[in-house]
This record gives structure tokens, C-alpha cells and sequence, in this order.
């Protein structure tokens, strides 16, 4: 006969199961929050914006101006990040790292038919942060002339140093809220395998599904109380009854 899904007899397993699903919740949700806390280390950001300035001369439409700055835009995130320039950060503020490993620390992007170029630099250090993305900014604005031969780059803000530095990562909160749903999932599967393994009866509802008969009657249990009283009168009625005979 086809299996079919009882909604009711899944509820009743997660009731059943109840706590034993939420002890997984509160330690995947403890380990969540510790390790976030004592074990990533926090990482913080500085940013910094560029704008690339209209390139002047010739006699073209306002659109072909615009679209040909957006080219310029794509050209330069490339550069950014090029060992051309990453290689003169390392050196000017004599960092102790590959250009690999800098450019992973790097995040440009621009907002859509936009001229203003966004750097942002993440590292365990702050101050270090800083220092990267504001040399990073000077770089590029004296790299691209030499490059480019165009010389339309403005830097609009510098990174500063915060009195009181917030972590970009991790994000404690959002790291615990998924440790709290991935220890529910684990509860519940498990849940529902312990008691798919579990062959013992329950009760008469249990052996009619299980057996795919009708119940026709139940055997009541004895209170403890009445076989006691059962058993003295028993033994008093014999005992009389041996001394009559």
C-alpha cells in the first residue's frame, strides 16, 4: 500500500520531540555566537571615492560623452587593482604581503551610470585600512595620466580614522540567526529519524496502522492497588480453605 504524508502525525512528532529539537537550536546557537565572537577575527573597513571627470575636446554628443567616461570607468577598476599599482602601495607603505593577497583586501564598484568610483579596503588592522585605500586613491590618481595619458581623476573624500571602529565582519547576529535555523533543520531530521527507527508500540492507534487491522478490544492494566487486595483475598479464601479441609 502507497505511503501518504499524515501533517498530523508530523506534528505529533515534532511535539513528541520538542525539546529534543530545541536543545539542538540553543547549541548550534551557542557555537554560533562563540565562534563569531572569540575565534573570527573582525575585520574593519575604509573607503574612499574617485571621480572621473569629463574628458573634453571634440565634438561629440552629450550620450557618447557619458558612455565613453563609463568605458573609461571599467578600463580604471581594472587598473585599480593591477599589480602596476598594487605593487607601488606595497612599497610606499611597506606592507608585508603579496599583491594577491592586497588585491583581496580591494573592492572597487561604481553605481550604475555613475562617475564616481568606489574603493573600499577591509583589514584586521583599521588603521591599516585606512592608510591602504587613502594610498591606494593617491596611486591610482598619479598612475592614470602616466597610463592613460588623461589626467581626470579627482579624489573626492579620504578615508579617516574612526575614534570607535565598528567590524564590517563578522556580523554576530546574522551568524547566530544561522546557527539557530541549521540546528532546528539538524533537530528535526534527526527527530524524524529516531523515530522512524523506532519499532516499539505506543499505544492502540500505533498497532492499528501498523498491523492495518481494526481494533475490536483492549485489555485494560490491573491498578496496582487492586492486585494487591486481589492477592490478600486470594491467599485468605486459600488459607481458610486449607484449614476447613
Amino acid at each position: 500500500m502507497e505511503d501518504t504524508i499524515d501533517l498530523r502525525q508530523l506534528g505529533k512528532v515534532l511535539f513528541q520531540r520538542f525539546f529534543f529539537i530545541i536543545s539542538f537550536v540553543l547549541i548550534a546557537g551557542g557555537l554560533a555566537a562563540i565562534i563569531s565572537l572569540f575565534f573570527i577575527k573582525p575585520t574593519y573597513e575604509a573607503q574612499t571615492q574617485l571621480l572621473i571627470n569629463e574628458i573634453s575636446g571634440g565634438e561629440v554628443s552629450a550620450s557618447e560623452s557619458f558612455e565613453r567616461d563609463l568605458q573609461l570607468i571599467n578600463t580604471y577598476n581594472i587598473i585599480i587593482k593591477s599589480p602596476t599599482v598594487l605593487d607601488v602601495v606595497i612599497e610606499d607603505l611597506q606592507l608585508d604581503m603579496e599583491n594577491e593577497t592586497l588585491n583581496r583586501k580591494i573592492f572597487v564598484s561604481n553605481e550604475e551610470n555613475s562617475k564616481v568610483v568606489n574603493l573600499k579596503v577591509e583589514d584586521e588592522d583599521p588603521e591599516l585600512a585606512v592608510e591602504i585605500v587613502n594610498s591606494l586613491a593617491e596611486v591610482v590618481q598619479e598612475k592614470i595620466p602616466e597610463l592613460m595619458s588623461i589626467n581626470n581623476i579627482t579624489i573626492l573624500s579620504s578615508a579617516k580614522m574612526m575614534d570607535n571602529p565598528k567590524p564590517v565582519k563578522p556580523n554576530v547576529l546574522l551568524n547566530i540567526v544561522i546557527g539557530l535555523f541549521v540546528g532546528f533543520l539538524i533537530g528535526v531530521v534527526l527527530a524524524f529519524i529516531l523515530e522512524t527507527l523506532d519499532s516499539t508500540i505506543k499505544g492502540e492507534q500505533h498497532v492499528e496502522d501498523y498491523l492495518q487491522l481494526p481494533m475490536l478490544g483492549v485489555i485494560s492494566s490491573i491498578p496496582k492497588e487492586m492486585n494487591i487486595h486481589y492477592s490478600d483475598s486470594t491467599s485468605s479464601r486459600f488459607g481458610r480453605d486449607k484449614s476447613e479441609f
